[in-house]
C-alpha cells in the first residue's frame, strides 16, 4: 500500500464539526494524505451497570439500550457522510478511514493515545469536540493542544480557506520548523506565503495610553537580522517548490501586541491561514504553548491556525 502521511481529523457528530471535514476537503495538499476521521463514542455510563442489577429497572434499561443503539447508528451515518464528502472532493476512498473509538480513559486522553500512532498532524474545530465532556479551545481542548506537543495542530476557523498563508516568525526553532512544515506540505501547490515578524515598541511594556514606540535606530539591528533570516527561509521554501514571486517579507515595528499585529496583518492582506510555532523565544512562555500563540488563537478566532 502507498505510504502516505496520516492526518487525524477529530469529529463529534455535530453540524459544526462537519465543517471541519469541509475545511479538510478544500486543502489540496491534504488529498495526498491518509485521512483518519476519528470519533470517541461514549456508550454505557457507569451507573448503567448498577441499574442492570435491579429487575425493577428493566423498562428504563430497555429505553437506554434503544437510545444507545440509535445514537450509534447516527454517528455511523454521520461518519460515513463525512467520508463521502472527502471522496466527492477528490480524495482517494482507499485513504479515507473511519474510526469510531469506544471511550476508555476519557475523550481527550483517548485522542492523545490515538495521536501517538504515527500521525503527521491533527485537525480539530475551534469550538466543540464532544458534547459529553465539552472539549473546546479554552477548556479541555487547551490541555489537549498542550498535550499534543509532539504533533502539529490545525485549528479550523470559520473564515473560508484560501491558498494564502501568513507565517509568523520570531526566530525561534519552533517558528523555523513551521516554515519547513509548510514548505514540505504546500510547496508544490502554488500557495502564496507571507513571512511576518513583529517587533514590539517600548510603549507596549507600559500602559496603552502611552504612545511611545521604539525609535527607528533601535529597531535597525533586529530588522537586519530578521531580513537575513527571511532570505534563508525563502531559499528553503523555494527548494520545496514555492514560487519566489509568491513569497513576501514584512516586519512590523513598534507594535503594542504581537498577537494583535499578526491578526491585523492576516485581516488586512486577506490571509486564510495563520501559521505559528508552538513556543516562542522566551523560556517563560514555554508552558503548553507560547503566550503569543495562545493570544492569536483567541484574538484570531475566525482564522484557521496551524500550530507547529
Amino acid at each position: 500500500m502507498e505510504n502516505r502521511k496520516k492526518l487525524l481529523v477529530l469529529l463529534d457528530g455535530s453540524e459544526r464539526s462537519m465543517k471541519t471535514v469541509e475545511y479538510v476537503s478544500r486543502v489540496r495538499p491534504f488529498a495526498g494524505m491518509h485521512i483518519v476521521l476519528f470519533h470517541v463514542f461514549s456508550d454505557v455510563p457507569e451507573w448503567y451497570w448498577d441499574m442492570e442489577k435491579d429487575p425493577k429497572n428493566l423498562h428504563e434499561i430497555n429505553l437506554f439500550k434503544a437510545w444507545e443503539t440509535q445514537k450509534k447508528k447516527e454517528i455511523e451515518d454521520y461518519m460515513e457522510n463525512a467520508r463521502q464528502l472527502l471522496i466527492d472532493a477528490g480524495f482517494s476512498e482507499d485513504f479515507v478511514e473511519i474510526t469510531i473509538h469506544k471511550k476508555q480513559k476519557g475523550i481527550s486522553r483517548d485522542i492523545i493515545e490515538e495521536a501517538k500512532l504515527g500521525y503527521g498532524a491533527v485537525v480539530l474545530r475551534r469550538q466543540g469536540l464532544g458534547e459529553l465532556e465539552g472539549v473546546t479551545v479554552g477548556g479541555v481542548g487547551t490541555r489537549l493542544m498542550g498535550a499534543l506537543s509532539f504533533l502539529p495542530i490545525i485549528v479550523a476557523g470559520i473564515k473560508p480557506s484560501n491558498e494564502k498563508m501568513l507565517l509568523a516568525i520570531d526566530g525561534s526553532a519552533a517558528s523555523i520548523s513551521a516554515v519547513h512544515f509548510v514548505g514540505d506540505l504546500v510547496g508544490k501547490f502554488g500557495y502564496e506565503v507571507g513571512l511576518f515578524h513583529v517587533i514590539r515598541g517600548v510603549g507596549s511594556m507600559l500602559s496603552k495610553k502611552f504612545d511611545f514606540m521604539m525609535p527607528a535606530a533601535n529597531a535597525e539591528a533586529p530588522v537586519n537580522e530578521m531580513m537575513a533570516l527571511f532570505r534563508e527561509l525563502k531559499k528553503r521554501l523555494t527548494t520545496s517548490g514555492l514560487s519566489p514571486e509568491k513569497i513576501s517579507f514584512k516586519i512590523k515595528t513598534g507594535a503594542f501586541s504581537r498577537a494583535e499585529a499578526i491578526v491585523h496583518e492576516a485581516k488586512k492582506e486577506e490571509y486564510g491561514t495563520i501559521v505559528m510555532g508552538r513556543k516562542g523565544l522566551s523560556l517563560v512562555q514555554e508552558f503548553l504553548m507560547g503566550r503569543v500563540t495562545n493570544k492569536v488563537i483567541y484574538t484570531g478566532h475566525k482564522y484557521t491556525i496551524w500550530i507547529i
